[in-house]
């Protein structure tokens, strides 16, 4: 049977356990309210560039998310918000197509002319294309971008762009809150669980 000492020296592990699992629980409870709050947020404010965040692709075509992000940062560049559309994504598990040269791809099928294109396709995750977005905006001496993604998502990129030294506006694509109180509340809680992810990667 254990000793008295070696019990004494197992229980301040245990509660350093328990005062880390409680701070992460407070954490992503704050960060899911801040998540929340930020989806119902449409700034429309005009900018240097409209960054769309990449979602799924299907044989060289947006998907219906895709597609609907799109569709908004381009009504917000025939309103005049920015000169310059942005598309991000890579190819993932597509070796024909990534997503940012297929929202490109899209946008110029509407209208857009390639000069007010720029597709970013190498980003694997939020983070990286955040980056890559911020190296591709400040080497075309542009400082400002109007994020467009779903709203639960806006909170995390506006985060990793804001990271960059980049200002930052936010337009989310419409209808993209989630109709259930139980969706909007996982959706809120998985996005927390990446910004915590992503925070104690960059720490």
């Amino acid at each position: 049977m254990p000793s008295a000492v070696d019990k004494s020296k197992i229980h301040p592990v245990r509660w350093i356990v328990l005062l880390v699992a409680i701070g992460a629980a407070v954490f992503l409870l704050y960060i899911s309210r801040q998540i929340m709050r930020e989806a119902g947020v449409d700034e429309e404010h005009s900018a240097d560039a409209i960054v769309v965040f990449g979602a799924a692709e299907y044989v060289g075509h947006p998907s219906p998310v895709f597609r609907a992000r799109l569709d908004h940062a381009y009504s917000l560049f025939e309103r005049g918000l920015a000169p310059v559309m942005i598309t991000t994504g890579g190819a993932g598990n597509d070796p024909h197509f990534s997503e940012g040269q297929v929202g490109r791809d899209y946008l110029e099928s509407r209208g857009v002319p390639d000069a007010n294109l720029i597709a970013e396709t190498q980003g694997g995750d939020t983070e990286q294309s955040a980056r890559r977005v911020a190296v591709i905006l400040r080497a075309n001496d542009m400082h400002s971008c109007l994020l467009v993604s779903d709203a639960y998502h806006m909170f995390r990129a506006k985060q990793m762009m804001t990271a960059e030294g980049i200002k930052v506006y936010i337009s989310p694509r419409p209808s993209s809150i989630p109709k259930t109180f139980v969706g909007r509340y996982l959706a809120a809680l998985r996005e927390s669980v990446s910004y915590l992810l992503y925070r104690a990667h960059v720490m």
